[in-house]
């Protein structure tokens, strides 16, 4: 706030407000402040809504909404695990398919969740779900 970034202001206050949102939500069950994996699942899920964003402004030629996600998205990616390379990935769902079990496209449920389980925070779900299929070959 100091730095007057009106950029990393605007989106800092946005992630603040999604974070309280979600404590007030949890106060009735839980009655506790959010962990650090909720967190950053709250972090990784506002990450996906400005991608989701910048894909559709594309589509609708908003070049100037476009430029203002991308770089609330670098700020909230900031906040965010470095990701794991396409790399790092494979080799994790290839070492998942053998510990499941997994024999084909049949198996894809039970890879998904693993990998996901495994890789949550790490990894776009999208990422991991194109490079399942391409490892077990759907």
């Amino acid at each position: 706030m100091r730095e007057k970034d009106p950029v990393k202001l605007r989106t800092i206050r946005s992630l603040r407000a999604a974070i309280q949102t979600q404590e007030i939500a949890n106060r009735g069950s839980q009655g506790r402040a959010l962990d650090e994996e909720a967190v950053l699942a709250i972090l990784a899920k506002q990450a996906k809504q400005r991608r989701d964003s910048i894909e559709q402004f594309r589509k609708g030629g908003r070049s100037d909404l476009v430029s203002q996600e991308l770089a609330e998205l670098m700020v909230i990616e900031s906040y965010l695990p470095s990701q794991l390379s396409d790399e790092e990935i494979e080799s994790s769902i290839r070492e998942i398919v053998i510990d499941v079990g997994a024999t084909g496209p049949s198996s894809m449920g039970k890879v998904m969740g693993a990998a996901m389980e495994k890789l949550r925070g790490v990894a776009d779900g999208k990422r991991v779900q194109e490079i399942v299929r391409k490892v077990i070959g759907t």
